[in-house]
């Protein structure tokens, strides 16, 4: 009788301390079971079930988290879809490598304003980062982080006077 008493303590309490993990759901569909330790701006800080060390994904990987104590759901983030060049505008710039935890690296893009290029400084880093974009989405990446960002000006730039623009990033997925 003792032993069934102390079998029956054990599934309760294993059941009690399961339902206290907090489940976070990633965007590609990847389940993490563990504890969410605080929520930052861009990324979540968060212990597996079981250890002790805190890792960090980021928020735009993660669709939402269930809280195992309470039960509430929040919802993280919405996922980009990306599919075509023409989806550019929905890409997102990231410049911090933290931003990127939890994403998958893709290639390397790059956007840049030709070498006879007329345009002002601000004008041609709006093209050179809509290039950059309209890269990434060709390559169905809703995400780059910048790797690079110069711009050159004046006449021993290009030798022909404007300004040239030059970003480069490397594109990330989910």
């Amino acid at each position: 009788m003792k032993k069934i008493i102390l079998v029956l303590a054990m599934l309760i309490a294993g059941t009690i301390s399961n339902a206290q993990v907090d489940v976070i759901t990633k965007h590609n569909g990847e389940v993490v079971k563990g504890k969410v330790i605080k929520l930052e701006g861009f990324t979540i800080v968060f212990k597996y079930d079981g250890e002790d060390a805190e890792n960090t994904i980021s928020k735009y990987a993660v669709e939402k988290i269930v809280y195992g104590k309470s039960g509430r759901v929040e919802e993280v983030s919405e996922k980009i879809v990306v599919s075509k060049e023409d989806d550019w505008e929905k890409v997102i710039i990231l410049e911090d490598k933290a931003y990127i935890s939890g994403l998958k690296k893709g290639e390397e893009v790059r956007g840049k304003t030709g070498l006879i290029n007329y345009h002002t400084g601000n004008t041609g880093d709006k093209k050179a980062e809509m290039k950059l974009k309209k890269a990434a989405a060709a390559i169905g990446c809703p995400f780059i982080l910048m790797t690079s960002d110069k711009t050159t000006s004046g006449y021993n730039s290009n030798q022909l006077g404007g300004s040239q623009a030059i970003k480069t990033g490397i594109g990330y997925k989910y």
